[in-house]
């Protein structure tokens, strides 16, 4: 798995005020999002001022010290620590959207669907623009098969002229379309990324990977060749990389990819393969 960091998607009025992870699996990309929120309040003088911090309610505070310690169990992998700690945050104060989005992404994980939706319906519900959010949502609902309602979400996701995490999102969609057999959707959604962030090694690697499936082995060649030549190659990058340039009869690659796996990955699973020969696994 290749793993990349994203920056969350803000709102014009509104913004993340702290930091934001981002896990990528399987060529989707789920966000946490952390931090405060501002907006726009209109004291009794009549002037408009920014809402901080300052201005939550002791139950917010609590709130948010619970949520952060969320992320942080999560991002650990302790799931059932983070979600204690989410509980806690959410009998603090319900109203905070990145908590039910936390929520989502939790029950994901503890492949509770039914719950995970909940989660992710209820962010929506207090932010209904939140492309983050929406991409998580669209991810959950492609790996249950529910393709329409998948497009739905990421396309409301880049319907947000704010939203700053395209690429993501359109790879997300990418590899989804091409799991329900749109091959021609596909492609243009992960051409779309590439031309987005093209030197985001995720976003690389998902679409030489995808256009190897698809059967064009001479363009997913020329893109794996710039993760591969690069300081992000992995054994993966360079087992396809391997095994395109030898459909390509481009022995001189093969060679330096397969030096390249030996010399810097050698407990590889890869590795194992290239030693047994098996092109086609």
């Amino acid at each position: 798995m290749i793993c990349f960091k994203f920056r969350a998607a803000c709102s014009q009025t509104r913004s993340v005020l702290s930091r934001a992870l981002s896990l990528a699996a399987a060529g989707g990309t789920l966000v946490v999002l952390m931090g405060g929120l501002t907006g726009c309040a209109v004291p009794a003088g009549g002037s408009r001022d920014m809402l901080t911090a300052a201005d939550d309610s002791d139950a917010r505070k609590r709130a948010r010290i619970h949520l952060e310690l969320a992320v942080t169990y999560f991002s650990e992998g302790k799931t059932s620590i983070a979600l204690d700690a989410l509980k806690q945050s959410l009998s603090s104060d319900s109203g905070l959207f990145e908590a039910h989005n936390l929520r989502g992404l939790i029950y994901m994980r503890l492949n509770e669907p039914a719950l995970a939706e909940e989660g992710f319906k209820k962010a929506l519900s207090l932010q209904p623009n939140a492309s983050s959010v929406q991409h998580n949502y669209a991810w959950m609902l492609c790996q249950q098969g529910r393709m329409a309602d998948a497009s739905a979400q990421f396309s409301a996701a880049l319907a947000n002229p704010n939203y700053d995490a395209r690429a993501k999102t359109m790879m997300a969609h990418g590899v989804c379309q091409a799991k329900a057999g749109e091959a021609a959707a596909a492609r243009t959604s992960l051409l779309g990324a590439y031309q987005l962030e093209p030197g985001n090694p995720v976003v690389v690697y998902t679409l030489a990977s995808q256009l190897s499936k698809q059967g064009d082995s001479r363009s997913a060649l020329a893109y794996i060749a710039r993760i591969n030549e690069s300081q992000w190659a992995n054994p993966e990058t360079l087992w396809l990389g391997i095994k395109l340039a030898r459909s390509n009869s481009e022995g001189l690659r093969m060679a330096q990819w397969s030096s390249a796996l030996r010399a810097r990955f050698a407990g590889s699973r890869e590795l194992g393969l290239l030693e047994r020969g098996a092109f086609d696994e």
